[in-house]
């Protein structure tokens, strides 16, 4: 839930509303203490110089209020315009408060309300296009992140009966024998009286 800020020169105002209604014998420019300056001139400080010095150190504290991100809402410069109001109607309409300081309590009054408004619509203008370019803005592509390498795998002694299967697998093929063609029949020789597979041969002479 968001509180609704105070208007802090409202302390100023509310003091001097003090003095004039229920202090009349008090005035404003009497001296409250004096200053000694280097330069050897004395100073005197009245009330009504105090009451100008705390409105600017409030000013001051408004800004940078207003300064800050959403820091003021609508209500807030709502309460600033009404304290200004206020204060400009008693300046003109009631005698006690027809003086310079009034005045400068009043100005500094409306400097509160217009800076608050100057400091919302620069951070609306400065917002806008932050939100058009996020929303245009195109979509980067997903890094692809590196894949861890795989441990190397630590040598191990084949089984045995791996080393006997790629012996076997690894063993080679017998060369095929060569073909022997069949020996071919002995071709016969003509001879005189001798063939083969002929009888015995006599040896008597013919008649």
């Amino acid at each position: 839930m968001s509180m609704v800020g105070f208007p802090l020169l409202l302390i100023p105002l509310a003091i001097y509303n003090i003095i004039a209604f229920l202090m009349p014998e008090v005035s404003f420019g009497v001296t409250l203490f004096k200053l000694t300056l280097m330069s050897g001139v004395e100073w005197q400080v009245t009330l009504s110089d105090v009451l100008i010095a705390v409105g600017i150190f409030l000013l001051m504290f408004e800004v940078i209020k207003g300064a800050r991100p959403g820091a003021k809402y609508l209500t807030d410069h709502l309460l600033s315009l009404i304290v200004f109001g206020a204060a400009a109607a008693e300046f003109v309409l009631w005698p006690k408060f027809g003086t310079s300081t009034y005045f400068l309590l009043t100005a500094l009054a409306l400097v509160d309300f217009l800076s608050g408004l100057a400091l919302r619509t620069r951070r609306r203008a400065v917002a806008a296009p932050a939100v058009s370019a996020k929303g245009t803005r195109k979509p980067e592509p997903p890094v692809a992140e590196p894949k861890p390498e795989p441990a190397p795998a630590q040598a191990t002694a084949p089984p045995a009966a791996s080393v006997a299967e790629s012996v076997l697998l690894d063993r080679p093929e017998p060369a095929p024998t060569p073909e022997v063609a069949p020996h071919a029949a002995s071709p016969e020789v003509p001879s005189p009286g001798i063939q083969p597979g002929s009888g015995t041969t006599s040896d008597k002479p013919p008649r």
